[in-house]
């Protein structure tokens, strides 16, 4: 997992089994990184109260995090990862 900061709001971005998955890097339940936190196959958990997420989806599959991450689509050319980010898609979350 890595945390890339280019953007307004951090992004997570990682590979699981040759695909590169790239979701909101703050968790929902607690403002904290995912990066921080741990990646077993598609779930990544917080490592703060132990929330876990979906990185396929964003979907929640643990507790307290109510609210699913926002998911971003990845492309990758020439081994180069290119994430599609729009400003307004973060506006209010948090």
């Amino acid at each position: 997992m890595v945390q890339y900061t280019g953007c307004s709001e951090p992004i997570l971005v990682c590979q699981v089994s040759g695909t590169v998955y790239a979701v909101q890097d703050t968790c929902t339940h607690d403002t904290w990184s995912l990066c921080d936190g741990y990646l077993d196959g598609h779930i990544v958990e917080c490592s703060l109260h132990m929330a876990k997420f979906d990185v396929r989806n964003g979907e929640v599959t643990a507790l307290p995090a109510c609210e699913a991450l926002k998911v971003f689509p990845v492309k990758v050319e020439d081994g180069h990862v290119y994430v599609e980010y729009q400003e307004e898609e973060m506006m209010g979350r948090g």
